[in-house]
């Protein structure tokens, strides 16, 4: 996404302009616009015309409008359905489906062609500018930290995944903020009757011309930016379809596909599905090689989370009113919050997200803000959406019997006061 201009004031009022470029850059403006804000983006509008016999002439113009955002809505891209590869030719593919941000809303600014007030609904349209505008404190740290992460330069894809089972794959792109499922293939393949069973190999041999020409269509092998190309499955899939692509590459005298077999990395997971992606960026093999991407970070953390809550409960916190107890504290070594939360309608639930992250972050805490877009941010999503590692253990009972002793000396006080006024 670029940045085209931007104006933040002292009381995080403001607005920033900028210019959507793929999916990602769709998925930053759904959580950066708020119900109250205003947009201001390329439309189309009907327009009808009466003329004084009475005829009406009806035209679709296109033209720039503010809109006060009251919904705002969110279709990510569609992945092809599953393909069957029982056909001679290569899998059909199915037309790449972009997201797609809906902004509904009324008009804020007078337009020549639009009355004051009417409502319209706008869809956000890649390459094309954007402008969100805040009122006072709607630009928190949040806000901006996401604002500099989606506009960082050269940012894409860096791994490419391959799910697969025996005729089953799964073809992902992950990216710091998503995963994106371009395709599913699903060729059958007759079972193994006996060692001699021809109907077998030629299924399998359909499995592996399919998966490979898939391979080449979807996955941007050559990309400098793509640091691995995973390919994981239960038993030994894995390891025929990697060198079925290697031979296929070597055969056909692909290059760059030779050149980056430096990139595979070839990982057990106990199912064929997209949920195992967890598991795989869970692995030592890729964790080495991924540990500074954010996604990577965040899958390690969440399971040493789990396992802290089997083994240290009181170290392993989540609900926002817990952690909210533990921040008090300075107890949050490393925060997990989901960029769900942030989305709330109510302005007030929001800024108080806000307020724990920005809480553990000045008091030298990790916080990591989870996409739900991810297979690790959906997994949080199912535990409250906020979960925190302490530092040091603290029995909740305990906390919160200390939160109520507070609360009623402080009751206790103001009545006090109160009795001696009167």
């Amino acid at each position: 996404m670029k940045l085209i201009g931007k104006r933040i004031e002292r009381d995080r009022s403001g607005h920033v302009t900028v210019r959507p470029e793929d999916d990602e850059d769709m998925w930053h403006l759904y959580n950066l616009i708020q119900e109250g804000d205003r947009i201001r983006a390329a439309g189309i509008r009907r327009i009808q015309n009466v003329s004084a016999t009475g005829s009406v002439d009806s035209k679709r113009i296109r033209l720039n409008l503010t809109l006060a955002v009251t919904r705002i809505n969110w279709s990510p891209s569609a992945a092809p359905g599953a393909e069957s590869g029982t056909t001679a030719g290569a899998p059909n593919t199915a037309p790449e489906a972009t997201a797609s941000v809906e902004i509904a809303g009324r008009v804020a600014e007078e337009n020549p062609h639009v009355k004051l007030g009417a409502f319209h609904t706008l869809e956000i349209e890649a390459n094309k500018d954007v402008r969100i505008e805040k009122d006072e404190g709607g630009w928190d740290s949040v806000a901006l930290e996401r604002v500099e992460e989606s506009c960082v330069p050269g940012r894409g894809a860096e791994v490419a995944a391959i799910v697969c089972g025996e005729g089953t794959a799964t073809f992902c792109l992950l990216s710091e903020h998503m995963t994106v499922v371009l395709q599913r293939l699903e060729v059958p393949i007759p079972r193994k009757i006996s060692t001699t069973s021809s109907a077998h190999e030629k299924g399998l041999a359909r499995f592996y011309q399919s998966l490979y020409a898939s391979f080449l269509r979807h996955v941007p092998y050559s990309s400098p930016s793509l640091r691995a190309i995973v390919v994981a499955s239960p038993g030994w899939v894995r390891d025929g379809v990697f060198d079925y692509i290697m031979t296929e590459a070597a055969r056909t005298s692909n290059k760059p596909l030779l050149a980056a077999r430096n990139k595979f990395i070839k990982v057990h997971v106990n199912s064929p599905h997209v949920h195992s992606l967890v598991e795989a960026l869970k692995s030592p093999e890729i964790a080495a090689q991924m540990k500074e991407t954010k996604f990577a970070r965040e899958g390690i953390m969440l399971d040493r989370f789990f396992k802290m809550l089997a083994s240290d409960e009181m170290r392993a916190w989540y609900g926002p009113d817990h952690v909210a107890l533990a921040a008090d504290r300075g107890a949050i070594g490393t925060l997990l919050i989901s960029d769900e939360l942030f989305r709330a309608s109510d302005a007030a639930q929001r800024k108080r997200f806000v307020g724990i992250v920005e809480d553990v972050g000045s008091k030298g805490g990790e916080v990591l803000i989870f996409s739900s877009m991810h297979e690790s941010g959906q997994q949080l999503n199912q535990l409250t959406g906020i979960a925190a590692i302490l530092t040091f253990p603290l029995d909740i009972e305990v906390v919160e019997a200390e939160e109520r002793e507070a609360k009623a000396a402080e009751e206790r006080k103001k009545a006090e006061e109160n009795g001696v006024t009167d």
